[in-house]
């Protein structure tokens, strides 16, 4: 039987450098306080640190409840994950690349999965979408914050 590969693709420049919107992405206590989720979870840490590889993240926001484990981690340069449960999809796999850039960052956060009800996917595609370009703006702006009152010229423009 074929399922369809959904897949989301959101970029954008932060004015921080990788190091900084890497911490961002690997505290996950913080993510709700610059994106759009509720509450977070650390349900098992990670092999060899605690959101490390392995390492399972609940995040809350309303009712839903999403359980992701971290599977790649690459020092200032990639954070991926895989959904475990929470959300009425399959195979959902998020890389998020960091590529310095102008002084500044390119985040590259790109998801792919399928449907778990094919008549749905459209629909799930459309609001993870919608609320990843949220995650990728907080993240972005949350980095510039940390990174001071500096522009990506150095000119303070």
């Amino acid at each position: 039987m074929y399922h369809m590969v959904h897949t989301i693709e959101v970029e954008v420049l932060a004015a921080a450098a990788p190091s900084v919107v890497y911490a961002l992405l690997r505290d996950g206590a913080g993510w709700p306080t610059w994106s759009p989720l509720g509450s977070f979870e650390l349900e098992r840490p990670g092999e060899t640190e605690r959101e490390g590889v392995g390492a399972i993240r609940v995040f809350r926001t309303g009712p839903l409840r999403s359980r992701e484990r971290i599977v790649e981690l690459v020092r200032d340069r990639r954070l991926a994950y895989v959904l475990e449960s929470g959300l009425p999809i399959r195979d959902y796999l998020a890389q998020v690349d960091l590529e310095p850039r102008d002084g500044g960052t390119v985040i590259r956060w790109r998801s792919t999965f399928g449907a778990r009800v094919p008549l749905l996917g459209r629909l799930v595609h459309t609001m993870l979408d919608r609320f990843i370009r949220r995650l990728v703006a907080g993240l972005a702006a949350a980095a510039e914050d940390r990174s001071g009152p500096r522009s990506m010229d150095g000119h303070g423009r």
